[in-house]
C-alpha cells in the first residue's frame, strides 16, 4: 500500500484511551512494554490472553492491573485441583421462603477475570471456562445464561513441569487469541522491583469506561488489511501446514485470529492500517500455541516458537 493511498490515523479519542490504558498498566508493570501492548491488542481484538512462564516474575500482576485498568466489573478465580464447575459458573440454590430455586451467579459473570493458575484445576473445571471463552455464556442445570459484555478472560499457567498441574486441551488453547510469556526482567527494573518490596503491589484504577473498550472494539474492526498483507498471512499459514518441523499446522480459525489481532495492533500504534511489520511481531504469540511441533511441543517446550520463527525467516514479507 503506497504512502498516499493509506487511511488517515485512528481518532484521536480512540489514542488517548489506549493512551490511558497503557499509562495505567505500565505504571505497575514496569520494562515490559512489547508485553503490555500485546496484552491490549488482545483486548481490542475481543480475544483472552494466556500468559505463561515460571512463577514470580509477574504474570498475576500484569493480569490484574490489566483488568483493572479496563474497568468495568472484575473477578479474580485461584484455580486449584478441588474447584468444581459450579463454583465458577454459579449454582441454583433452593429459596425455603418462597420454594423456588434461584441463581446464584459464579465468578466468571464479570467483564474481566483473572484465571490465576488456569492450570493447577481439573480437566472438567477447565471445560466449564472454555464454553465461556468461546460462547460467551455458561450453562448451568439445562439453562444458558450469557455473560456480561465485553468479556475477557486473563489467564496465568505454569509450565507443565511444575508438580499439580493438567494440560489445558488443545481446543482451548486455541481459544486463547495469544499466548505471551513475561520473561525476567532486567537487572535496572529487578533493582526498582527489590526495593519496592515492603509495599504492597499496586493496582492501577480504572483508566478507561466499558463504553468505550466497545468503542475501541469497533475501531479496531474498522483498521484496514490491505490485499498484500492478506496474502502475507495466508502464505505463512499455508507454509506452517506442509513443513517438516510441524505434524500439525495453523487452521482457519489461526489465520483469522492473526488477522484480527494485526488489526487491534495497528490501533494500538495509532494506525489505520495494516503494515507487514505488524505479522511479523504478532506471529509468534498467536500462531505458536496453534501447531503441534515434531520436536519441543507442550507449554513448557519451544519447538512452536522456533518453527514459527524459521518460517517467518524463509517467507519474504510484502513491501
Amino acid at each position: 500500500m503506497t504512502a498516499s493511498a493509506r487511511p488517515a490515523p485512528v481518532a484521536p479519542g480512540a489514542a488517548e484511551a489506549i493512551a490511558r490504558l497503557r499509562n495505567a498498566v505500565t505504571s505497575v508493570i514496569h520494562g515490559k512494554g512489547e508485553v503490555v501492548d500485546l496484552a491490549l491488542t488482545a483486548v481490542f481484538a475481543g480475544g483472552h490472553v494466556l500468559l505463561q512462564d515460571v512463577p514470580g516474575v509477574g504474570k498475576t500482576t500484569l493480569a490484574a492491573a490489566l483488568a483493572a485498568a479496563v474497568g468495568g466489573t472484575f473477578s479474580r478465580i485461584q484455580f486449584t485441583a478441588d474447584l468444581l464447575p459450579g463454583d465458577i459458573t454459579g449454582v441454583n440454590v433452593f429459596d425455603q421462603r418462597t420454594a423456588e430455586f434461584s441463581f446464584r451467579a459464579g465468578p466468571l459473570f464479570a467483564n474481566v477475570v483473572l484465571a490465576d493458575e488456569i492450570n493447577r484445576t481439573s480437566p472438567k473445571t477447565q471445560s466449564a471456562l472454555f464454553e465461556a471463552m468461546e460462547e460467551g455464556a455458561v450453562t448451568v442445570d439445562g439453562q444458558t445464561r450469557a455473560l456480561p459484555q465485553p468479556f475477557l478472560v486473563v489467564a496465568t499457567q505454569n509450565p507443565y513441569d511444575i508438580h499439580g498441574t493438567f494440560p489445558l486441551p488443545d481446543s482451548q488453547l486455541d481459544r486463547f487469541l495469544m499466548r505471551l510469556t513475561m520473561g525476567y526482567p532486567d537487572r535496572e527494573t529487578e533493582r526498582q522491583v527489590l526495593r519496592r518490596s515492603a509495599v504492597r503491589r499496586p493496582v492501577p484504577e480504572g483508566a478507561v469506561e466499558t463504553d468505550e473498550v466497545l468503542d475501541l472494539l469497533a475501531a479496531a474492526e474498522r483498521v484496514v488489511v490491505p490485499e498484500e498483507v492478506e496474502d502475507y498471512v495466508l502464505d505463512l499459514t499455508a507454509r506452517t501446514r506442509n513443513d517438516a518441523r510441524l505434524l500439525r499446522g495453523v487452521s482457519t480459525r489461526g489465520a483469522q485470529a492473526l488477522y484480527r489481532a494485526a488489526r487491534a495492533l495497528a490501533l494500538v500504534q495509532g494506525r489505520g492500517y495494516v503494515v507487514p511489520e505488524d505479522i511479523l511481531e504478532l506471529a509468534v504469540p498467536v500462531l505458536s500455541h496453534r501447531v503441534l511441533p515434531r520436536i519441543g511441543g507442550g507449554p513448557a517446550g519451544d519447538g512452536g516458537v522456533l518453527a514459527i520463527a524459521a518460517i517467518l525467516e524463509e517467507l519474504t514479507p510484502p513491501e
